[in-house]
């Protein structure tokens, strides 16, 4: 029981305090065709923390669900710099 204690205590101590999932909605003008949601989707889905993906052509727009204590805002407009397409936020 001991050992069980510890164990969870130590968990604790190591996870991070004031992680919580986010959502930003992030601007893509950069994509001009039916195709380039696939890059900037296999983009942000490459960064740690990042659980849900859904990037729309019409809208140019890219909405991310992602775990604010693995992640920043920062890291996922660079990813998508990174894959061509420069970006700015939403909301």
């Amino acid at each position: 029981m001991k050992k069980l204690f510890v164990i969870l205590a130590l968990a604790a101590i190591s996870a991070p305090i004031w992680a919580a999932t986010q959502t930003v909605t992030l601007s893509v003008p950069g994509m001009t065709c039916a195709t380039c949601p696939i890059t900037v989707k296999k983009a942000l889905s490459k960064v740690e923390g990042v659980s849900r993906t859904n990037v729309t052509f019409a809208k140019r727009e890219a909405v991310v669900t992602f775990d604010d204590g693995k992640t920043t805002i920062a890291k996922l407009t660079q990813a998508t710099h990174n894959a061509g397409y420069p970006f700015g936020v939403k909301r």
